[in-house]
Parts: C-alpha cells; sequence; structure tokens
C-alpha cells in the first residue's frame, strides 16, 4: 500500500509541478509579446525581471540568435527544434538556474520576434508549452531537488538585491553565458 501512495503522490506532484512550469513560461512569454499583465506568482515577477535584464546585457547576440533560429528551418519545426537545444543544454549534466534562465530569456526574443512578424499568441505560447514539456518531463528531479519554481524564487531573491559588480551575479550571469554561449553553437552547427 505504501508504494501506491507514493505513486500517487509523485503523480500529483508531477501535475502540479507542470502547471506551475506551463505558468510560468506561458506568463515569460506573454510578457515578451507585450501581454502586460500582473505576474500571477512570485517566481513569474522574478523570471521577468532576471530574464529580461540577462537579454539586456546580451541584446544583440539574443537577436542573432532568434533570427538564426527562426530562419533556419521550417516553422513547423520550432518546437521540435527548442527541444533539442533545451536537450543540449542540459546534456553535460550541468543544468542550473542561470541556464534555465538563458533558455526563458532567448525563447523569449524568439516569441517576441514572431509576434512582430505576425504569428499569433498560440503560436508564440507553443514555445510554452515545449519548455515545460521538457522541463518536466525531463529535468523534474532536478526541480524537485532545487526547490521548484519556489527554490527559483528563493534563489534569486537571495542574489539579486546584491550589486552587479557582486560575485554572485557575476557568478550567475555566467553560467547564463554557458547557456547563450551554449544556445550559439547549436544554432551554427
Amino acid at each position: 500500500m505504501r508504494s501506491r501512495e507514493l505513486d500517487i503522490a509523485g503523480r500529483k506532484m508531477a501535475c502540479w509541478l507542470r502547471k506551475e512550469t506551463l505558468l510560468l513560461a506561458e506568463d515569460y512569454i506573454d510578457f515578451c509579446i507585450g501581454n502586460q499583465q500582473v505576474p500571477p506568482s512570485k517566481s513569474a515577477e522574478a523570471m521577468r525581471r532576471v530574464a529580461k535584464d540577462l537579454e539586456l546585457q546580451n541584446k544583440t547576440k539574443f537577436l542573432s540568435m532568434s533570427h538564426t533560429f527562426l530562419f533556419c528551418g521550417l516553422k513547423s519545426e520550432l518546437n521540435t527544434r527548442l527541444r533539442s537545444i533545451m536537450a543540449l543544454l542540459a546534456e553535460d549534466g550541468n543544468l542550473n538556474w542561470g541556464r534555465i534562465v538563458s533558455l526563458f530569456a532567448f525563447t523569449g526574443v524568439v516569441a517576441a520576434e514572431m509576434s512582430s512578424r505576425g504569428d499569433g499568441v498560440e503560436s508564440c505560447r507553443k514555445l510554452a508549452e515545449t519548455i515545460a514539456d521538457y522541463l518536466v518531463n525531463e529535468k523534474s528531479d532536478w526541480l524537485q531537488e532545487n526547490g521548484g519554481w519556489d527554490g527559483f524564487c528563493r534563489f534569486f531573491s537571495g542574489t539579486y538585491h546584491v550589486s552587479y559588480d557582486s560575485s554572485m551575479m557575476t557568478a550567475l550571469f555566467a553560467a547564463a553565458g554557458v547557456g547563450i554561449a551554449g544556445l550559439t553553437f547549436l544554432l551554427v552547427r
């Protein structure tokens, strides 16, 4: 009976994690394409703040990568290519919040580009579903071990208020930079 209870608890946790991850990804995509609503959670607010800062610090690189991403294949393959990028960025086993933020920031730039060229909200939101599906199906253990989205929020609330010159912020953005470098490598191969 204990095994069954654990299985049910695990499914409930996975369902909750999927719901939270999708909500966060949709909120960020909506934010990037101009649907400015109140963030639905503290983690969504933190993601908006940190991912936008990362994007602004690397604006030229993100725009270049998004153009490459959008124009190097069929439109119908965007979600498959995004999933491949996520898998390759995490394949070395060194997933961290910086890499996750860089994925959100990159995907937000892609969604903004798609929106500006006339793709509808639903096309952009499919990118959010791809992020949620990948993180929950492939990286749920890592997310749970790191406190889920509450852990993400705690991580950034503890480090974000430190000045940009601090070693913690430098390390964080360096970790995200590894993600950006990986994205660049994947897009040009």
